[in-house]
């Protein structure tokens, strides 16, 4: 048999707990030849507080531990057993189903990628008003008319002399109205 990626159910708030949990279960047990990664998916992020830029790492799903194993009634049990660990995801209470290589490509792509291009942590959308915090607009209100993830820039109207006038600013130089 192959290992295949499971979805294991865990308390909130305790999944890297759990994932130290398994990994020593594991290794007690002496099955390391059963069990692949055991990952806790989280994406880094870029925040601006108090104007300083700060890269955080964020769970992008909270309460949930990847597991690449293989699945027999063992291993189902040593997983079952780990203390905080609700159950698997997916498949029946007694027989889980992995989640499709497709999806665990997905997954593991988006870990990668955070780590060379950190996301920004606050999402923003056009027509959502914003407050200029830095720059020769600072102070300014304005209204978001394009965003560019990929260069983490947006273009807001900004009210000067009465006028709506574009202005190209840094996702750290605005927060949220």
């Amino acid at each position: 048999m192959s290992k295949h990626w499971y979805v294991v159910h865990a308390y909130s708030q305790y999944e890297n707990q759990v994932k130290k949990s398994l990994a020593e279960h594991v290794k007690r047990h002496g099955m390391e030849d059963y069990f692949g990664d055991i990952l806790v998916p989280t994406e880094e992020v870029v925040e601006v507080k108090e104007g300083q830029r700060r890269t955080t790492e964020r769970k992008f799903f909270p309460g949930y531990v990847l597991v690449q194993m293989e699945m027999n009634d063992e291993t189902w049990h040593l997983v079952k057993n780990v203390p905080k660990v609700l159950g698997f995801i997916g498949g029946t209470a007694d027989r889980p189903a992995p989640i499709s290589d497709k999806e665990a490509a997905a997954i593991l792509n988006r870990v990668e990628e955070s780590v060379e291009k950190p996301r920004p942590k606050t999402l923003f959308e056009p027509g959502q008003e914003v407050r200029v915090i830095d720059g020769p607009f600072a102070d300014f209100n304005g209204v978001v008319e394009e965003v560019n993830y990929d260069k983490n820039r947006l273009r807001v109207a900004v009210m000067i002399f009465g006028r709506s006038t574009p202005v190209d600013l840094d996702f750290s130089q605005v927060e949220k109205g």
